[in-house]
């Protein structure tokens, strides 16, 4: 039993060290992910600032959720533009793989944006959440302007 929990030990460490790429069987695999994670995460989002605009009424548990949601999402699609993934169906701008480290700087903005508006939701109240909502949004219009295609 203890070589069996060590082997599996040691193939989970290793392929958590695997190229981010590595998941993906084809470059069109990442983007469809990537793609997929980004619509959900405006979904959960887009409930977020219908809230905070009074598009819909605050709800302090729904909030609360689809604030999590957002923070979860988050992490998920930055793993899928990897090598090859420029191309095809996508909007990504070249952008991305030309200046890896900004991009990289405007990833980790956003996350620290969401985990704020997280914090927020979670306060229980509106006034809190439109505080933490524009300079989320901002994140993600900034990425939108820099790295999306029109």
């Amino acid at each position: 039993m203890k070589t069996i929990l060590s082997m599996l030990t040691a193939v989970v460490a290793l392929s958590m060290t695997l190229p981010a790429q590595a998941q993906f069987a084809k470059p069109e695999d990442a983007i469809k992910y990537r793609k997929a994670t980004f619509t959900v995460m405006s979904t959960h989002f887009g409930r977020l600032g219908a809230m905070a605009n009074g598009r819909l009424p605050y709800d302090a548990k729904a909030a609360s959720e689809n604030a999590e949601n957002v923070v979860t999402l988050a992490k998920l699609p930055w793993a899928a533009f990897g090598e090859g993934t420029d191309k095809g169906e996508t909007k990504a701008r070249p952008e991305i793989w030309k200046d890896a480290a900004k991009f990289k700087q405007a990833s980790d903005n956003m996350q620290t944006a969401v985990g704020k508006l997280s914090q927020a939701a979670k306060a229980g109240n509106v006034d809190a959440l439109k505080v933490a909502f524009g300079p989320a949004a901002d994140t993600c219009k900034a990425c939108h302007d820099d790295y999306r295609a029109k």
